[in-house]
């Protein structure tokens, strides 16, 4: 889930993806100031299913709260703090002294000023990783279906659990290397049609009229290169463009696409491993802690550092984007995520470090098919549940029902459970900004462990190197409950993980159109605003200082 979705118009035989996102707009996104904040927009007035950051603010400062800050954990492939976008709004450890090579406040990290790298090294940083898929069968091919057949039965016997999460790891592993691989074939093929594109638009602009207009080509190279002129010209991110901006346009789209499918090759290579090289630690031992560097972007940030923008960017300059939390969220990075699946030491010791850290709120856009270390990260869901901290977890981007495929870490360890083994997290699903087509086509859904859905389709947000960029997916989805979350909590201090959660989900916006009632169990759209609402009419104007008084009333008691 590190990476964003792409035009998905390329691939299936440039059949109906657009048809799915087109949205006609007059104004290029890149200045749609409009585009740029719809998510945070009131449905109340504008019909549109955003979140209602400005009035859920007016609401809370009308009854007189103070926020306090909150500081909020990125587990992602990292953040660039020094984002003119995010610089104000990143945490600082206010007990470590930058630079000095030493552990000042003893937690076992030195310099660990604006969060911690679990996937880097006195070696560097680890850029491409393996998939899951690929190191469950690795570590297990040899001894489910080694030489001796029948020391694989007995193995197979004795390690049900672990042959289970095998074969399941095997059928993927085989399905997607070779999506995977006809992918990479499929966007290499594409971006060497671009001069092709441009010779047939013969310096015309990319419009359905002009499309139209050109002869059949008799070349099977120009014939493919209209049939993709022909569905682009119906994209607001192609339409209307220059035959020099489309030019440019396609080529960056194209690099991102290649530059997604070629660590494809690492990923699904069942020798490839450079963790003990670079990380340096026994992956298997998972008692290790102190390890890492303070390495706060590594090589890859555009996933983290887009998400941490949404939670709490800053406008600046002509940017008029700005994060749910922005006025009272800082930004706790803790690089967590490889290109490549993320490993279950990684994510419980990722948890762990934040929440000892001070944040209240993880947001946790990732997630994978199988995971052998499971019981250790639910140890740390665990862990982070006692501590009272809320955990934020994207519901994936397969287009699936959860209960089906499930997207570890998961709070439900078995899909039969009634309800999930702890109360501190809250899934969330995409929604888009076309209320009849209101989930996302990429999100997964299901109405009982997916708790609400939030906007994640182009959302505009903070990228390396200082710039932004519209991404989508239900990692864009995940840091606007994030963000939200962090500002129930900043207003209302004492608001549980259960109740924030409750807050969201029985406040949001409903919609009944194409099922989406019964995709999640709020059945809606947050809305911050009458979340904050909900929280503090339930739970804390009357209810919370109750529970307080009645407390003091009982210690008095018990002194005399």
């Amino acid at each position: 889930m590190k990476k964003v979705l792409l035009a998905a118009v390329f691939l299936a035989g440039f059949n109906s993806a657009f048809a799915q996102e087109a949205q006609a707009k007059s104004v290029d996104p890149k200045e749609n100031k409009d585009l740029m904040t719809w998510y945070h927009k009131d449905f109340g007035t504008t019909k549109v299913y955003g979140v209602n950051t400005e009035n859920a603010y007016k609401y809370l400062e009308s009854k007189g709260l103070k926020p306090k800050t909150v500081v909020v954990g990125v587990l992602d492939s990292g953040v660039q703090v020094d984002h003119p976008g995010l610089i104000k709004n990143i945490w600082s450890n206010p007990n470590e002294v930058p630079g000095n090579g030493k552990d000042d406040d003893g937690n076992g990290y030195i310099d660990d000023v604006h969060g911690w790298n679990f996937i880097g090294g006195k070696n560097g940083d680890v850029d491409v990783d393996n998939m899951e898929v690929t190191r469950v069968v690795a570590k297990y091919k040899p001894v489910f279906e080694g030489d001796d057949s029948t020391k694989n039965k007995a193995n197979q016997s004795k390690m049900p659990e672990e042959f289970a999460m095998y074969m399941k790891a095997k059928e993927l592993f085989t399905k997607k290397s070779v999506e995977a691989k006809q992918s990479l074939q499929q966007y290499t093929m594409i971006n060497d049609l671009i001069p092709n594109m441009i010779k047939l638009l013969g310096g015309k602009s990319v419009t359905s009229e002009n499309i139209a207009a050109i002869k059949a080509p008799t070349e099977q190279k120009d014939a493919i290169a209209l049939n993709i002129l022909t569905q682009v010209a119906h994209s607001p991110e192609f339409a209307g463009k220059s035959s020099a901006d489309f030019e440019t346009s396609m080529k960056k789209e194209m690099k991102g696409a290649i530059d997604h499918f070629a660590p494809a090759a690492k990923q699904y290579d069942l020798s490839y491993d450079t963790r003990a090289e670079i990380v340096g630690d026994n992956y298997d031992d998972y008692s290790q802690k102190n390890y890492g560097n303070n390495h706060y972007q590594g090589p890859d940030a555009e996933h983290g550092t887009h998400v941490a923008g949404i939670i709490a960017g800053l406008p600046q300059g002509k940017e008029v984007q700005y994060g749910v939390a922005s006025r009272v969220a800082k930004i706790m990075s803790v690089r967590t995520v490889p290109n490549g699946d993320e490993r279950d030491k990684d994510v419980a010791n990722a948890i762990r470090y934040a929440v000892d850290n001070g944040a209240k709120v993880l947001n946790m856009s990732f997630g994978k098919p199988v995971s052998p270390g499971k019981n250790v990260v639910w140890d740390a869901f665990k862990y982070a549940e006692d501590k009272g901290v809320l955990l934020v977890k994207a519901a994936g981007n397969e287009n699936e029902d959860v209960a089906e495929h499930l997207a570890y870490p998961t709070n439900f360890k078995n899909i039969t459970d009634e309800k999930p083994f702890v109360n501190n997290v809250i899934v969330v699903g995409a929604s888009t900004n076309r209320n009849n087509e209101l989930r996302a086509s990429f999100s997964n859904f299901n109405k009982k462990m997916v708790n609400v859905f939030a906007p994640g389709e182009e959302i505009y947000s903070t990228v390396p190197t200082s710039e932004y960029e519209y991404l989508q997916g239900t990692s864009m989805a995940s840091p606007v409950v994030a963000g939200a979350a962090a500002v129930l909590l900043a207003y209302m201090p004492n608001l549980r993980p259960d109740q924030i959660i409750e807050a969201l989900v029985k406040s949001s916006n409903p919609s009944t159109e194409n099922g989406f009632a019964d995709l999640s169990q709020a059945g809606g759209v947050i809305d911050l605003k009458k979340a904050a609402e909900y929280a503090y009419t339930n739970f804390y104007n009357g209810k919370t200082s109750a529970v307080k008084k009645a407390t003091k009333s009982v210690k008095k008691a018990v002194k005399k």
